[in-house]
């Protein structure tokens, strides 16, 4: 019987240390590693660009956990984004992605690749009879995803656009940064590769930054191998650790994150200062009832919409007292922020602008009834 998804946390990838006996397998900082003859490593490692035995239990363990073959631990989520997309793409390509895709994702593609040749495409991917059209029409070489989005919350169809781009010979990329593979495994649904920032939920506790792909082609993964190795974006044996230390709680994390957010949510939907609330597990949502196919729980990501427009935003944010002012999110502490002065400021004057009156909340695992008081009295000082 296949273990759960608590127990594979816990144990893939970590084994006690068979010199002393430690539960907590240790962080080799070791550079570099004794070989037995010349051009033939003693166990198996060479050169900690190349592999390094933290970072190689860090990606054994993305593996099980997304249900891939093969996982590369990265210094961001960008230099792993930037690692994939380097493997298979060349000029004249093209990429599909969200009409609310992050920010940074978008510019990367834009900006860097686009000057290569790459050519892209923002669609919204809830209408899946004009995602079929797109995809039919312009033949990308990879249809990005994320879902949830962000900010916007938006859920997107991982299974139905999966289909749609293998009939049209398109690789599907799945941000699951957000949901995490204790909510959500995309490659279940059809993905072929899942991108993270391991930053955010998987770390867990805003001390180490990072990002991962998980691969479900040996190909591929050979492909994505090379770059991590020949131009070394690589998470540190330390941050490795951090990570790997993150992941251990991440079930019961995303559990207590997701009823704080999903309370919140309830709590603040009708508050006269807010607009619209933006949370998957509401029924309001338009995605709510995919959501509920496709993800065990709705994870800590929540956005509000307020009635007071930026000025009303920008008040809210400066009025909390545990929801931090802050950007990215994920960790164990809320946060708060506004994506189109931060987080998404670089993508204003595009078809990715967010609203102005938008803030997002990456709820954190604090006692639900402190972050209620908290944001009901920031809310009602707008009134």
């Amino acid at each position: 019987m296949p273990q759960g998804f608590n127990t594979r946390s816990i144990h893939v990838g970590q084994t006690s240390d068979p010199t002393t006996g430690a539960v907590v397998p240790p962080i080799y900082l070791s550079s570099t590693f004794q070989q037995e003859v010349p051009g033939t490593p003693l166990n198996g490692f060479e050169y900690s660009r190349c592999d390094n035995p933290t970072r190689t239990s860090l990606q054994e363990n993305l593996a099980s956990l997304e249900g891939g073959l093969l996982a590369y631990s990265f210094a961001s989520g960008m230099a792993a984004e930037d690692a994939f997309f380097r493997a298979v793409l060349k000029p004249g390509d093209h990429i599909v992605l969200g009409n609310d895709a992050y920010g940074g994702s978008y510019r990367a593609i834009e900006q860097v690749y686009g000057p290569w040749g790459v050519t892209n495409s923002c669609i919204d991917f809830t209408d899946l009879t004009s995602v079929e059209e797109v995809i039919k029409s312009t033949k990308p070489r990879v249809v990005r995803i994320e879902t949830p989005t962000n900010p916007l919350m938006t859920i997107v169809d991982i299974e139905g656009v999966s289909k749609i781009a293998h009939k049209y010979g398109a690789l599907v990329l799945v941000d699951n940064t957000f949901a995490t593979p204790a909510l959500q495994r995309p490659i279940e649904l059809g993905a072929d590769v899942v991108l993270h920032s391991t930053t955010k939920y998987l770390g867990g506790h805003s001390d180490v930054v990072g990002g991962a792909i998980v691969l479900t082609d040996a190909e591929l993964a050979e492909k994505v191998a090379q770059i991590q190795n020949w131009l070394g974006a690589i998470s540190s044996p330390f941050d490795a650790y951090l990570t790997m230390r993150g992941i251990k709680t991440l079930g019961v994390r995303m559990e207590r994150h997701s009823s704080n957010a999903l309370a919140l949510a309830e709590r603040f939907e009708n508050h006269a200062a807010v607009e619209r609330v933006l949370y998957p597990g509401l029924t309001s949502h338009p995605g709510h009832d995919l959501a509920k196919r496709q993800m065990s729980l709705f994870g800590g990501m929540m956005s509000m919409q307020l009635v007071g427009g930026v000025k009303a935003a920008e008040s809210l944010l400066t009025n909390t007292k545990l929801f931090t002012l802050a950007p990215s999110l994920g960790g164990v502490e809320s946060l708060i922020e506004h994506p189109g002065l931060m987080t998404h400021h670089s993508v204003e004057g595009t078809a990715l602008e967010v609203p102005s009156n938008l803030v997002r909340i990456s709820v954190g695992i604090e006692d639900i009834d402190d972050l209620i008081e908290d944001l009901a009295q920031a809310l009602d000082s707008l009134l």
